[in-house]
């Protein structure tokens, strides 16, 4: 009953897909409310996403801990990655037998992201297939645990005492392979990288493989225990072994940071600007970034003279920075800052606070361990207020307080909120949800930039200091794109990017090491730091074609961005001005004037 009445569902969505599709030329796609949660294309999206977790669900490790559809962060077995390179090929034969002049504006896009996704989930395949194979003779006994965990996958039948002695062996091949390796001078990064994930995941597997007998299979918990623990221990061990051989592949100068990283190089930033539809190499973006630091100059230096400080704008940025509230009153002043915000936003028609967003959205205060590499606000469903706790010293104390002054923080605060990220949640779980797969920083923060970008435009800034406090982030958006774009050319070291921060746009200097770490050491992209201002920018270039034209009022350009969910602004671009599209299409936007 249940499998008709599934059918009989999805026999119905197909149907109302050609409905639309067919009244797509009689009714404009705004005004029919199917395009607002979906598309011809929506389904086979989904049925992708879901395929590739089934398949790294299936391969993975088995950890009690993970729910459904959750799997470690391990690295691909070869079967598994084999496997994942299947379903790309099936669904790109998939998608190449669509027919893409048929189909609404967002079919396309759909289309044109998925098949992005796919291409490029390939070549990170093709990558990691190739480091694999270079660091495969380091690992020669990886196929036999392998084998021994595909096993247990289908609960087969073991024999304890022939387990023990198969680990036994592989031990001694695993203290072979380490003495041998003692013999390798250095591992570029990205292969020690590689090597170390691929013997973690190894040993995860065997983890995996051991948890599931021991306890249940009596003669394999006689038998395996103590051989699996000796195993077990040297597989971490080497692990640990090959990555401390990783050397950068880099002509940067020593550093004394202390900060690590891995610069991708000019090659590779070009390759993921392109993925991220955005048409500018780095030099261009390195340029866009200096203009827009030269305009913050100006205004700055304005707010500087009526505070009665002259061009000493650090000093003008002094005072401000001695304006923070006693320990204790920082959520007061964040209650605040949501509310004048929200106040300017409703009086000059820039856009409206749904109900239940503005309601719901919660404080945290961050721990002093985060501090270290998150000195500032962070946010999303709930704000994460940055400020000093009883067990930090006396100048790291002064440092969190100064860095998170009221003025400062006036931006950071409807970025994290309403209308910035808390916005984006509350919108993202309600419109077109499948988009998620398309998440970019560029849309992510690029909406939360845009709105500080654009308030200070609209005049919400209205004494030099808030001026200046609204400036302060806006310089280092700009610098963020310099110092991350300079480290990955490998241009500057992380010292260098740090001075930077501190002379260039006045960070005390504990709160741009936490910056720089954050950039290099968090897991972050590459392209993370720069998108801030870059995607800030291209929703505001957007703004001028659709609402100083007078096509879209404010309130209408930022519901039907928000309803088209997480995807390049170039896309949003294409849904919102009905570009045309083709198959084979390549980004193009040229969204910024160096005039």
């Amino acid at each position: 009953m249940r499998s008709q009445a599934l059918f009989r569902c999805v026999g119905t969505f197909v149907v109302l897909l050609s409905v639309a599709s067919g009244l797509r030329a009689q009714t404009p796609a705004s005004k029919f409310n199917l395009y607002e949660q979906s598309s011809e294309t929506a389904g086979l999206i989904i049925q992708y996403s879901q395929d590739i977790r089934a398949v790294r669900y299936f391969y993975s490790p088995m950890v009690a801990s993970r729910g459904y559809g959750g799997a470690p962060n391990t690295l691909n077995s070869p079967e598994q990655r084999k496997r994942l390179n299947e379903i790309d090929k099936d669904y790109l034969s998939k998608l190449s037998k669509l027919d893409f002049n048929a189909m609404s504006k967002y079919g396309q896009v759909d289309y044109l992201l998925l098949k992005r996704n796919i291409e490029d989930h390939q070549l990170t395949l093709s990558q990691e297939e190739k480091e694999y194979n270079e660091i495969q003779k380091y690992i020669p006994f990886a196929e036999k645990i392998y084998t021994f965990e595909k096993g247990r996958r289908r609960g087969a039948t073991v024999d304890g005492e022939k387990v023990a002695t198969e680990l036994n062996a592989i031990l001694k091949e695993v203290n072979a392979a380490a003495e041998s390796f003692k013999k390798v001078e250095s591992l570029d990064m990205p292969l020690a990288v590689r090597g170390e994930e691929a013997i973690s995941g190894i040993q995860a597997r065997l983890k995996s493989t051991f948890d599931f007998y021991n306890g249940y299979d009596p003669m394999f918990t006689w038998w395996v225990p103590k051989p699996y623990k000796a195993l077990d221990s040297t597989l971490v061990a080497y692990a640990r072994t090959v990555r401390k051989k990783g050397k950068l592949n880099t002509t940067q100068k020593d550093d004394v940071s202390g900060i690590k990283g891995v610069p991708i190089g000019r090659e590779e930033l070009i390759r993921q600007l392109k993925t991220e539809m955005i048409s500018y190499t780095p030099d261009e973006l390195i340029e866009l970034a200096n203009k827009e630091f030269a305009w913050c100059d100006k205004e700055l230096l304005k707010a500087s003279q009526e505070m009665g400080f002259g061009n000493d704008w650090k000093k003008a940025q002094e005072k401000v920075k001695n304006s923070y509230v006693p320990a204790g009153q920082q959520p007061e002043l964040i209650m605040k800052l949501y509310n004048d915000a929200k106040e300017f936003i409703l009086k000059n028609k820039l856009g409206e606070y749904p109900e239940i967003a503005d309601e719901t959205w919660g404080m945290q205060m961050m721990t002093p361990e985060r501090q270290l590499v998150n000195p500032f606000f962070l946010g999303g469903r709930d704000i994460i207020i940055s400020y000093p706790t009883n067990t930090m010293a006396h100048d790291d104390k002064l440092m969190s307080m100064r860095g998170n002054n009221p003025y400062f923080s006036r931006s950071t605060v409807h970025h994290e909120l309403v209308p910035g990220h808390h916005l984006q949640y509350y919108m993202n779980s309600r419109y077109k949800s499948y988009r998620g797969d398309f998440r970019t920083p560029f849309w992510t923060e690029g909406w939360a930039l845009y709105w500080e970008l654009l308030l200070y435009d609209k005049g919400f800034a209205k004494t030099p200091e808030e001026r200046i406090g609204m400036l302060f982030w806006r310089m280092h958006r700009c610098a963020r794109i310099i110092f991350s774009l300079n480290y990955h050319l490998g241009k500057w070291t992380p010292q260098e990017c740090i001075d930077f921060l501190v002379d260039r746009v006045g960070h005390e200097r504990a709160n741009a090491e936490g910056e720089v770490r954050r950039s290099f050491e968090g897991n972050y992209s590459p392209l993370y730091q720069l998108a801030y201002l870059v995607g800030g920018l291209q929703i505001f270039s957007l703004k001028g074609e659709l609402v100083d034209s007078g096509k879209m009022t404010f309130t209408q350009f930022h519901d039907a961005i928000m309803k088209e969910n997480n995807m390049p602004i170039e896309m949003v671009r294409a849904t919102l001005t009905n570009q045309k599209l083709t198959p084979d299409f390549k980004t193009k936007w040229k969204f910024y004037s160096f005039k």
